[in-house]
């Protein structure tokens, strides 16, 4: 049971900080990748292995809407954009990350 809640939990996670990227402006798979690496300072990394597939889940979701097109080194990929339900889902897990950040916060201050 544990182990479900974890996975979940990293794929929220890796949701939200797609969802926000792409809140940003349309973006390829490997920009949304480096925005997030430098963003964050290089704390974050996120690989293809995960963000493909996340990508994937999230346009069969309705989040994202992906459309091919032509990189500014002349190159084809698939081109990422925030949809309106992509928008709310974003609200929502920020809204649930607020929550568990905060409620983090206190056990690390209080215990």
């Amino acid at each position: 049971m544990l182990r479900a809640r974890k996975v979940d939990a990293l794929q929220g996670t890796l949701d939200l900080l797609v969802l926000k990227t792409l809140s940003l402006g349309p973006e390829h798979g490997y920009g949304i990748a480096t925005r997030i690496g430098t963003i964050s300072d290089e704390v974050l990394r996120v690989e293809e292995g995960s963000l493909y597939p996340a990508l994937h889940r999230m346009e069969q979701a309705g989040w994202i809407k992906a459309e091919w097109d032509i990189t500014e080194n002349n190159r084809r990929a698939r081109l990422y954009r925030l949809t309106r339900a992509g928008e709310r889902r974003l609200e929502d897990e920020q809204e649930k990350w607020n929550r568990l950040s905060k409620a983090v916060g206190k056990v690390l201050r209080f215990a």
